[in-house]
């Protein structure tokens, strides 16, 4: 369904110090680190797409995070969801929800959620109960 999604970064050595070990936690593969052009991107180990990515923006403005945009990655369970947050939260993420159920969403809904030190939300979440 998707080909890509990026986030506004304003530095760009900060970004992948912040996103390198949540990617890396997640099992995806960093696919490009371009510092002369100001992004990187990461895909899940045995695919292409989707591609998730990080830039200065392209007119050369300021980044500027929305009131409603979030990005969420599905973890493998809920061990994951609480390492990643807590491993955002460490690396300079602000925390916007802890992990936890959240049966509004679905039974076995179990996300959190931060964001990062450009101010750009992000969700992780498991959607199924432990075995």
């Amino acid at each position: 369904m998707l080909s890509h999604v990026s986030l506004g970064i304003s530095d760009l050595d900060r970004a992948l110090t912040f996103y390198a070990p949540l990617m890396e936690r997640l099992g995806l593969a960093l696919r490009f680190s371009e510092p002369a052009k100001q992004w990187a991107g990461w895909t899940a180990e045995d695919g292409s797409r989707p591609i998730f990515f990080i830039t200065r923006p392209f007119n050369g403005n300021a980044p500027a995070p929305g009131n409603g945009p979030m990005v969420g990655f599905d973890a493998p369970d809920r061990t994951t969801v609480d390492a990643v947050h807590a491993l955002a939260l460490e690396l300079g993420g602000t925390d916007e929800g802890p992990p936890g159920l959240r049966p509004h969403y679905h039974a076995d809904y179990y996300g959190a959620y931060f964001r990062d030190p450009d101010g750009n939300k992000l969700c992780i979440a498991c959607h199924f109960s432990p075995q």
